[in-house]
């Protein structure tokens, strides 16, 4: 993706990165797997009768996740280097900060809507699409737990502890590059906690297993996407934006693409193409770290 003069254009756009001081790789290593493990272990420590998506189990674990929120940037301060903590500020290393904001906000969402534009041309054929302008539609929406869940709080929670606070720990260790391939793999892990959730419904145990492989490798994969997001801008606003857009879009409809009329059929699999032909080209180039002004992560 990236060419030798286009890492050197880079590298010559932003100021001179001092490196990142050093802890050891054990203690970024521990500190992420134990905030996995918190992470995880919030959402079943009530104990309830009721599935996942009652009100009752979601605010609950609404509770729960907030407080380890509260929690988590707990181990970024006591187990960051003191070098770090005295030459940034703690926000930062967090990625709140204002310079680059607005572009952390806007840039990497828009970067992903173009990963999305086949499906989103298939959308656009569909009754559904023109709910989005409709304003009962949103007022319906934040009075649905079920969707606040899955484009509020979980996007929220999840990007707080496995991207603000994991990643200033493993960057402190790693390089960012061996960063991003890391901590995706605690959040793919997080994930299989579901395995559980459908096997207490009666689903079988090889058709659990089967699903919970195949979304153990969806959502590795889109943290390999959401942690090189945080290192390339140093926002968590970015990963964060990008998250619940993945979450409403979800997986490509196939069957729906299928049932378009041909000439549509055709010109949304050309999008489809595009479109992530488009995402791979503009990747390095959108996340270019002098667009967000990031002085901190990226130094490869």
């Amino acid at each position: 993706m990236y060419n030798e003069s286009e890492m050197v254009a880079e590298n010559e756009a932003l100021p001179l990165l001092e490196a990142l001081p050093r802890i050891p790789v054990v203690t970024s290593v521990a500190c992420s797997f134990v905030l996995a493990v918190i992470y995880v272990g919030s959402l079943y420590v009530w104990d309830t009768k009721y599935n996942r998506d009652h009100p009752t189990t979601i605010k609950r674990r609404f509770a729960s996740v907030s407080v380890v929120m509260l929690f988590a940037p707990l181990f970024v301060y006591i187990y960051s280097s003191p070098e770090l903590l005295q030459r940034e500020p703690f926000a930062k290393l967090l990625g709140f900060r204002l310079q680059g904001l607005w572009q952390a906000a806007v840039i990497p969402y828009a970067l992903t809507a173009l990963l999305y534009l086949g499906p989103i041309f298939v959308n656009m054929q569909n009754e559904s699409f023109r709910s989005y302008f409709d304003l009962d539609f949103w007022r319906g929406s934040f009075n649905n737990i079920i969707w606040i869940r899955n484009h509020v709080m979980a996007p929220l929670s999840e990007e707080f502890v496995f991207r603000a606070c994991m990643m200033p720990l493993i960057l402190q260790s790693f390089t960012p590059l061996t960063a991003v391939f890391i901590t995706p793999l605690f959040f793919g892990v997080a994930h299989l906690h579901h395995i559980a959730e459908r096997l207490s419904l009666g689903m079988e145990l090889s058709t659990s297993l089967l699903i919970g492989l195949f979304q153990f490798t969806y959502t590795t994969l889109f943290g390999f996407y959401s942690a090189y997001l945080f290192a390339r801008t140093g926002h968590m606003i970015a990963p964060l934006v990008v998250h619940a857009l993945c979450n409403h879009m979800g997986l490509p409809d196939v069957q729906d693409l299928w049932q378009q009329d041909q000439w549509k059929r055709v010109l949304a699999i050309i999008l489809y193409v595009a479109g992530f032909a488009g995402w791979i080209y503009l990747l390095p180039i959108a996340t270019n770290p002098s667009l967000y002004e990031n002085t901190l992560y990226w130094n490869v």
